[in-house]
């Protein structure tokens, strides 16, 4: 197990450095000019030169990548050419927002989708099955984008109960030691700020969690209905256990091994779905930095931001990996 580890982990090294060399390159070679668009029309020649030089730009491109390379070795992720910031304090300040909405949207999808998994498998002989599958096909239709407009509309200008945008009430007077404010404000039980930071998630959440969620209900409930026709689901059966005895007992236990790898693969889809959402409800975390990043050919920003999206995913297929082997006797003692 700790070989397989390693060597994952050399395999992880060795793809996150592919793609760094990836999009420093492409960044170089489609058109655009970061430094014309953040000077001023009457800026002079030797003013445009000296943006150049400082921001590293007046250099051929292999030099620039051995600059880069040499600088990211040392913790040094650059200067954010937009914000004038360092690109590592910005990382650290907007990656923990997007993780608790990640790892929320993620918890409430396996929550619902396992949970009409279920229902549906023990409906089965009521004929809920057809009706299950009806609707979670409408909810497969529907991207999260769509599901975060369908939500503003509904809860944020129809029943105006939500707040729209934001991480946080600015009226709040919170200071956080942490950039977790969701698990920060519950660890030291201020309550009232852990509910509005909630309010605030929660459409952002929904959005990104609903597509997941009924992905994770259609292989679910498909494994659990192959594992309900094992011979020792059946010899349950005939010691007398109840439905939803068998189902939570014998047959989750051996159907959550594919539901497993699905998820994982697809919660690097819904990472990446945070680009759109975090737009839509001005939510502060790396989706919509990376954004306004594009939008002002940010290099260094773009450059960081990309390397920490392909770290999560590479980190999440491994944890994945990881769980699936465990999960699997087979796969453990293989």
């Amino acid at each position: 197990m700790i070989a397989t580890i390693l060597r994952r982990l050399g395999m992880a090294a060795i793809t996150l450095a592919g793609v760094a060399v990836t999009i420093f390159v492409l960044l170089r070679v489609v058109p655009g000019d970061p430094i014309a668009m953040m000077i001023s029309p009457g800026a002079s020649k030797a003013d445009i030169a000296a943006l150049r030089a400082h921001y590293g730009l007046d250099a051929g491109m292999g030099q620039q990548f051995v600059v880069w390379a040499r600088d990211l070795f040392r913790g040094d992720f650059g200067v954010s050419i937009s914000m004038h910031r360092s690109v590592l304090e910005l990382l650290a300040e907007r990656l923990p927002a997007t993780l608790e909405l990640a790892v929320a949207a993620l918890t409430v999808a396996v929550l619902l989708g396992g949970a009409v998994a279920v229902f549906a498998v023990l409906m089965s002989d009521y004929g809920a099955a057809p009706i299950v599958d009806t609707v979670n096909g409408l909810f497969l239709a529907v991207p999260d984008f769509i599901w975060a407009l369908m939500l503003v509309l509904t809860f944020g200008v129809l029943a105006p109960i939500l707040p729209l945008s934001g991480r946080i009430d600015p009226t709040f007077d919170a200071h956080f030691v942490t950039p977790f404010y969701l698990i920060e404000s519950l660890v030291t039980l201020r309550l009232s700020i852990f509910w509005d930071v909630a309010r605030h998630m929660i459409m952002p959440t929904l959005a990104l969690a609903l597509p997941l969620a009924a992905v994770i209900t259609r292989v679910l409930k498909e494994s659990l209905r192959e594992a309900m026709m094992q011979d020792y689901v059946l010899l349950a059966r005939l010691k007398g256990k109840s439905q939803l005895r068998l189902v939570m007992q014998e047959a989750l236990r051996n159907a959550i091994a594919p539901t497993l790898a699905l998820t994982g693969v697809q919660f690097t889809f819904l990472i990446g779905g945070t680009v759109i959402v975090e737009r839509i409800f001005s939510y502060p975390g790396i989706g919509n930095m990376a954004i306004d990043a594009v939008i002002n050919r940010d290099l260094p920003l773009i450059q960081g931001l990309t390397l920490v999206f392909g770290a999560l995913f590479i980190l999440v297929n491994m944890g994945v990996d990881l769980l699936v082997t465990l999960a699997n006797p087979r796969l453990r003692h293989g």
